[in-house]
């Protein structure tokens, strides 16, 4: 490995990069980048034109400024973005890959705890834990078996809406449970191995047969609101949708007349707007918990997503192909 050889900068929110990357992780880039780990771009427009003409590499992450083509003609050799965090179509324009740029991201990182957030919360849910809970501080006596004679998780119906890399991830959890495992996903091949461990259904029959339902899809055109009143209304009563993904693909008017009428229950890590103001009539509805957008990766959780992109600086300055590459077809199913 060539030391100190390519010229690389971080282009993210300021102090990320120590957030992100450990010491050893960072000595490592270093070895890998002739790399200034304390300075941070923040705005392109700032940057010495001098600097920017000789950039090859780009550490990006939140925060980071998007990217113009004019940017890019102030970056001539520019030859590889790495992104520490999962969508790059925020940030950067499709003539990153006209140009031939490599682009990678840290999705698959950042999935490990999307999927640990909603194991947690589908356990829960099929253990009534969290409402037992609330009833239980007011009654000690509370009577689990009489009142609550369903719960429990074994041979419970999940259904997973999107085979995503976090979709995919938690189906693979929920394999070493007695689940069953419902799929939703309209452009799967017949033949992917994610089908050996659920079994793919239309999207009524999915909110038909399950009583536990989590959302992985991504936020497209067409699945903008595509959990609604019709699909709500197919679930049994007292089941639990759980949404990690997009805010708008479910319909939450829909879904906050389905709370109030206590049909079923809710887990929602993302709202819209976000946060959900306290005046929002969504925040006071029965069976629902919100949280703020915690099941991504947060506090240590972050260094994963620093490894990754280590890996990957390694893999590029060997010559090796990537192994997350971002493809400009892969951006119109990305979230």
């Amino acid at each position: 490995m060539r030391a100190r050889s390519t010229p690389a900068a971080f282009a993210m929110g300021a102090g990320l990069q120590h957030r992100l990357f450990s010491p050893s992780a960072l000595l490592r880039l270093r070895a890998a980048l002739d790399l200034d780990d304390d300075r941070v771009i923040e705005t392109f427009d700032e940057v010495d034109p001098r600097v920017l003409d000789k950039l090859e590499v780009l550490i990006t992450g939140w925060g980071t400024p998007a990217l113009s083509v004019d940017d890019l003609e102030r970056m001539p050799r520019l030859r590889a973005v790495f992104h520490a965090a999962g969508t790059v179509k925020g940030h950067l324009p499709a003539e990153v890959w006209d140009r031939g740029i490599l682009v990678t991201t840290a999705a698959a990182a950042n999935a490990y705890p999307v999927a640990e957030y909603t194991l947690a919360m589908i356990l829960l849910a099929g253990k009534d834990a969290l409402s037992i809970a609330a009833l239980y501080r007011a009654d000690p006596l509370l009577d689990i078996a009489g009142r609550y004679p369903a719960i429990g998780n074994y041979r419970r119906t999940v259904g997973i809406i999107g085979a995503s890399t976090v979709g995919r991830l938690v189906i693979d959890l929920l394999a070493g449970f007695d689940f069953e495992i419902l799929l939703y996903d309209p452009i799967i091949a017949d033949d992917d191995p994610v089908l050996l461990r659920a079994e793919r259904v239309s999207l009524d029959a999915l909110f038909d047969r399950s009583s536990i339902v989590s959302v992985h899809a991504p936020l497209l055109p067409e699945t903008r609101g595509m959990v609604g009143a019709a699909e709500l209304a197919r679930l049994e009563h007292g089941a639990t949708l759980i949404n990690t993904a997009r805010a708008l693909i479910v319909d939450q008017t829909a879904l906050g007349e389905a709370l109030a009428a206590g049909s079923i229950r809710a887990v929602l890590d993302v709202t819209e707007p976000e946060p959900l103001p306290l005046t929002d009539p969504l925040r006071g509805s029965p069976g629902l918990i919100v949280t703020p957008h915690i099941a991504g990766a947060l506090g240590n959780e972050l260094l994963r997503l620093g490894e990754s992109v280590v890996r990957e600086v390694e893999l590029f300055v060997s010559g090796e192909a990537p192994a997350f590459p971002v493809r400009k077809s892969d951006l119109a199913a990305m979230a």
